[in-house]
């Protein structure tokens, strides 16, 4: 009984979402909003105010399933993000990764969502991360990484541009 629960246990470890590797599900809605322009690109209020909101748990550590300052997975900061700004939002990466409209790479804003497959030999969605930036092409994004927690890294970083996949975005 005993193996059979640590058995259990590693699995969910080794399947979790970051830079390691992920799953997730759940269904979408759209948000209707106003937007402004900033620089080059449109951006609305509530995007930025998503991104504000999910920076706020930079360094939280990883946590299968989390969703709160305790810890939390890639999905959960998607999920706690958007959903304290009354978007509803999947609860999975994969979920996720099916819903919303899909955005070339060239065309993705700030509170557009990046997918990346991080399994070696696999093209299946398993980590997702808000845009929060993007600069002259140069895109950042936030995430929950197993190795290191809530963290921004860039789709330019060597690991992120082989793992990316696809964009969406919901508002």
């Amino acid at each position: 009984m005993r193996k059979t629960y640590l058995l259990f246990i590693l699995l969910a470890l080794l399947s979790s979402c970051g830079s390691s590797r992920k799953a997730s599900k759940s269904s979408k809605r759209k948000t209707v909003i106003t937007t402004k322009t900033t620089s080059k690109n449109q951006i609305s209020d509530k995007a930025q105010s998503i991104i504000n909101y999910a920076k706020t748990f930079k360094g939280t550590r990883y946590k299968y399933g989390g969703t709160t300052k305790k810890g939390m997975d890639c999905s959960g900061l998607i999920y706690a993000s958007f959903g304290a700004h009354d978007v509803v939002m999947p609860r999975t990466t994969q979920a996720l990764s099916s819903a919303g409209d899909w955005v070339d790479i060239k065309k993705v804003q700030e509170g557009d969502l990046v997918f990346f497959a991080t399994k070696k030999n696999s093209r299946k969605v398993n980590h997702v991360g808000i845009v929060t930036e993007v600069k002259n092409g140069d895109i950042s994004f936030i995430h929950a990484s197993t190795s290191r927690g809530v963290m921004i890294s860039k789709v330019s970083e060597r690991y992120w541009y082989l793992a990316y996949v696809q964009a969406r975005r919901y508002l």
